[in-house]
């Protein structure tokens, strides 16, 4: 056993040894090579990812929405012909041997800036264990943590405009504990703000919402690999502004106050050859939602103010597949649709009274991929979101979409 003050050089410094003739003086120790000057050790990560595109819309987008949901008004096909979409700058870097930071900016093509994400983890608190803190997509759900660069589409699935107002992000801390099993198990938790959808801005010390979120997963085989999961979202909105169109036809803006609480429920199979995603493979994915409220609604806040109690119980899910054939190329499907349950308008009803539409969409896409750092998509969508008892008519959506990284990107998870 060697003792317990010797080293052992890396593998790139060590060298032959050439044994000596009988009666040679002993050639001196080889040097070992220095290990090279690395000038950018101290410096983060940096990625740019640039995306735009250009669209044919058979319906006028900005009269896209989806009747019966308090959905935040997120979504929709974005605006006709010719557009630069959200660009991403990232910057991600280790801080010390306890914590690592990063920071996602989003520049928008109305030249407005966001902060995606600006969050700093702990690296080294052992068991599995990670928190969080600052600003960063929830873990709730699949797709939800995901950037909207690695999304297999161009848009989010209708759920997620209904549900999370296309994408939710929490101010507070996030806890994950990976389990020491053989199957993948992670357990997590997040308290905070509460902020975005469907929560409100509120003036409040405590925490506005709080999620709770757990996954398995595994192989079978060498060629199969699948996750799923269960989450569970609570938020308290204080007079949280939605659209919707009375019985008369016309637009007005609600205000509700109360208890949100979401289910998501998700799963994700993949298929590779041997394990070998180079060539060919295909990937299943799905989630289901299901929502419910209860508290106040104030009807036409900006007229009639009218306020009345409130209750929904929705669901919506979506399912959509991804095959590559061959090394750059893939095409998918994705089938979406919103159930709009029962909806409780109180004192409201005659005003507010719903139609019983549910909305639904269907996508294909097909996209060519050079590089891990460039892709050129093309989605048709037959989109029926819109409600045709108020002249809600469906729409042919043709979309054409570039990505391009700039710089150095992370890996992303399964």
């Amino acid at each position: 056993a060697a003792s317990a003050t010797s080293t052992r050089a890396p593998a790139m410094q060590t060298a032959v040894q050439v044994p000596a003739r009988e009666g040679a003086s002993t050639p001196p120790a080889p040097v070992a090579p220095s290990a090279p000057s690395n000038g950018n050790a101290f410096n983060p990560e940096l990625s740019l990812i640039v995306s735009g595109g250009w669209r044919a819309l058979q319906r006028d987008p900005a009269n896209w929405r989806l009747n019966g949901f308090a959905s935040g008004n997120g979504g929709g096909p974005g605006p006709r012909g010719f557009t630069l979409a959200e660009t991403e700058l990232g910057i991600a870097a280790n801080i010390d041997p306890l914590f690592y930071g990063a920071a996602n900016i989003s520049l928008h093509p109305d030249d407005t800036v966001s902060v995606e994400e600006a969050f700093v983890q702990t690296t080294a608190l052992g068991a599995g264990v990670k928190l969080k803190v600052g600003r960063f997509f929830s873990g709730l759900g699949y797709q939800n943590e995901q950037h909207a660069h690695v999304w297999d589409f161009v848009d989010a699935p209708l759920p997620y405009l209904a549900f999370l107002g296309g994408q939710r992000n929490e101010d507070g801390l996030q806890l994950r504990w990976l389990l020491p099993a053989d199957l993948y198990t992670e357990l997590g938790a997040e308290l905070g703000r509460g902020a975005t959808f469907p929560g409100s801005e509120v003036n409040r010390n405590g925490a506005g919402a709080w999620t709770l979120f757990g996954h398995v997963g595994g192989d079978v085989g060498i060629s199969h690999s699948w996750r799923a999961g269960v989450s569970l979202l609570q938020a308290r909105p204080d007079a949280r502004v939605s659209e919707a169109i009375d019985a008369a036809g016309a637009l007005v803006s609600d205000a509700f106050s109360g208890s949100s609480r979401l289910w998501v429920v998700d799963g994700v199979w993949k298929w590779a050859p041997n394990g070998n995603a180079t060539r060919t493979n295909f990937k299943l994915q799905g989630e289901y939602f299901n929502r419910r409220e209860r508290g106040t609604l104030i009807y036409d806040i900006a007229a009639s103010a009218r306020a009345g109690a409130y209750g929904s119980a929705q669901s919506g899910a979506y399912v959509q597949g991804v095959w590559q054939w061959m090394p750059g190329w893939r095409t998918g499907l994705r089938v979406e649709r919103l159930d709009v349950g029962s909806v409780d308008y109180g004192a409201n009803a005659g005003v507010l009274g719903g139609t019983g539409f549910n909305p639904s969409r269907l996508a294909w896409m097909i996209d060519w991929n050079p590089s891990e750092f460039s892709r050129v998509r093309l989605q048709l969508a037959s989109d029926h979101a819109r409600d045709p008892a108020v002249g809600g008519r469906r729409d042919t959506q043709l979309m054409l979409q570039y990505q391009m990284s700039l710089g150095a990107h992370g890996a992303h998870s399964f």
